[in-house]
């Protein structure tokens, strides 16, 4: 594992927020959804395509609180352009478990 400095670490903009909307993304070459994410007011809504069809239904997924990466530039994927990497941990068998707050927290509010 390469290690990484607190000030790299602190570059990197981990935020709260709750998905608004999720949609068939039939054109994804691996199962996807794509997602509409509240980051509160001073943020905005992005979207971001995730592959979490493994482990989460649209009903699951809507209102639950996520937490995202907000700082890389965004990702043409298929005719659709990620601007967050929504984050999570993938299994031994390629499904991914969403990283998520304990409790609820306000949208926007970044990771320390």
């Amino acid at each position: 594992m390469k290690e990484i400095s607190w000030q790299d670490f602190s570059r990197i903009e981990l935020r709260t927020g709750t998905i608004v909307e999720v949609h068939d993304f039939p054109e994804a070459r691996k199962p996807a959804w794509k997602l509409v994410i509240d980051f509160g007011p001073e943020i905005g809504r992005k979207q971001s395509s995730a592959q979490i069809t493994d482990l989460y239904t649209k009903e699951d997924l809507t209102g639950k609180q996520i937490i995202a990466v907000l700082n890389f530039p965004a990702k043409q994927i298929g005719p659709f352009i990620s601007d967050c990497l929504v984050t999570g941990f993938v299994q031994n068998d390629n499904s991914v478990v969403l990283a998520v707050p304990d409790k609820p927290t306000a949208n926007g509010l970044k990771l320390a």
